[in-house]
Parts: C-alpha cells; structure tokens; sequence
C-alpha cells in the first residue's frame, strides 16, 4: 500500500489571487482577496488587500498565480487559492475556475469591471492592460448576507421577506436578486446578497460597513449580518490577526446578546 502524507498548517490564512487570461497569450493577476472568516469551512467575510501581506509576497504570489494559469493554457477569469502560514510561507490549495463570488472587492480595488472583461476574453478580444497598469486603490470588504441564524448553528433560515431594505451611500455597494415580499426557498443556497463597502484604507471600509449593517433592514428571516457586524468589530479582525478559526475562537451565540 502507500501512505500520503500532508503538511497539516495550524493557523492558516486563506488567500486568493484573482487572475485574467486571453487567447492571445496575456495573464494579469489583480491581486489579493483575504478569505479567512468562514463558517463550515465556507467564506462569510472577504475583503481586499490583506492585511498581512508585503508589496513582495504580493507580486510573488501574484506571479505564482500567474505560473498555474499557464501552467494549464488557462483563458478566462479564474482564482488561483493558497493557505498562507504564521510565517507567511503560502501553499497551493486549488484553482477555481470561474468567477468568485467575492469578484466585487477586487473590482473596487483595481477599478475594473472583471465581469466586463471576462467577456470581452470570451469574445476573442485581446486584453487592453498591462501588469504595471494596475495599482491598488483603497480596501474593500464584502459580506455574504445569508438566510441562516447565527445563533443556531449558521443553519438555514427559510422564510418570507417581510421587510427588505437596502443600505446606499458613498462607498456601498449592494449585489442581490431578491426584493421585499419574496420567498427565501430550502432549494438552493440561502445567499440573499452581497454588501460590499469601499474606503480610503482599511479602517473606512470597516466603519462604512458597520453603518451599511445597521442600515440593512431585514425582516421575516434570521440573516448572518449580526455576526458580521460581531466579526468586523472584533479585536482579532481589526488588527488584522484572525486565521480560519476565527469563529471557532471567538464566537458563541450568547455574544450577539450582549
């Protein structure tokens, strides 16, 4: 027989690098998404740039990214993922092969319309960008808001959405298809949306998305933006120090009761 054995990491960060490839022989990476904060193993809170990485281990990552899509003679838009250690030595985890959910952060960092993009690589059209035209500006975060109750395990909550509004301002951003008075079924997945919110740094990110929470009305259904709101508030989360186990550290129901 043979034994596989597997490098175990035990505070892992997980982190994403967006990529874009044409027919025409061109790959971009448009940098980082962080993906740490997850339920089930399922990301809840995404944001971008992390906060952990250096200018270098960006391009170097980057360009590792980079490598697997040639690798493969990839085309279209796809995410090359890593688990990133205490030591920031990062390891290949897997590459999805379509556009992420959490697309819209990398989009507010980068300015570019990655769905845009996809299509025009779709088209045969050869991409227009340069790896030194891109630049980061700001930091965004994005929230899944799901039909589940955090207080009970993250499980699914189904029901009618008997209120339904949605935060604006400056810097908020909201991806949804539902609208108030419509059915949450048990059929699919329980996303409602996706809020997203832009700032200057990191910290103006995280205060407009506080303010977009309390202004997110929901009612008929338990949702997860209570412990969003717990999580992006949390002192592991605002000095950038959390992993993949942020929730089984830090989070119980009774905290939401506080």
């Amino acid at each position: 027989g043979s034994v596989f054995i597997e490098k175990y990491i035990t505070s892992p960060r997980h982190i994403e690098i967006q990529i874009l490839a044409d027919s025409h022989g061109n790959y971009l990476h448009f940098f980082e998404r962080e993906c740490s904060i997850q339920r089930r193993h399922q990301k809840v809170i995404e944001e971008a740039p992390s906060s952990i990485l250096t200018s270098e281990l960006r391009k170097e990552m980057g360009d590792a990214a980079v490598k697997v899509a040639k690798a493969c003679n990839y085309i279209s838009a796809g995410t090359v993922e890593f688990l990133v250690d205490s030591n920031l030595k990062y390891y290949f985890l897997e590459m999805n092969t379509r556009l992420q959910v959490e697309h819209p952060v990398t989009e507010l960092i980068s300015n570019f319309d990655l769905v845009e993009l996809q299509i025009k690589i779709a088209r045969g059209e050869k991409l227009q960008i340069k790896q030194e035209d891109l630049k980061i500006n700001g930091h965004a975060i994005e929230l899944r808001v799901y039909a589940e109750d955090p207080m009970n395990n993250f499980l699914p909550c189904v029901g009618k959405l008997n209120t339904y509004k949605i935060p604006k301002g400056k810097g908020i951003r909201v991806d949804d298809g539902f609208e108030e008075g419509m059915d949450i079924p048990i059929y699919y997945d329980p996303m409602i949306s996706k809020l997203i919110t832009h700032g200057k740094d990191r910290q103006e990110a995280i205060d407009r998305m506080v303010r977009a929470i309390e202004d997110y009305k929901i009612s008929g259904v338990e949702t997860t933006l209570p412990f969003c709101k717990f999580a992006i508030q949390h002192e592991a989360f605002v000095s950038g120090n959390f992993d993949t186990h942020f929730v089984n550290k830090y989070f119980t129901p009774e905290v939401l009761n506080i």
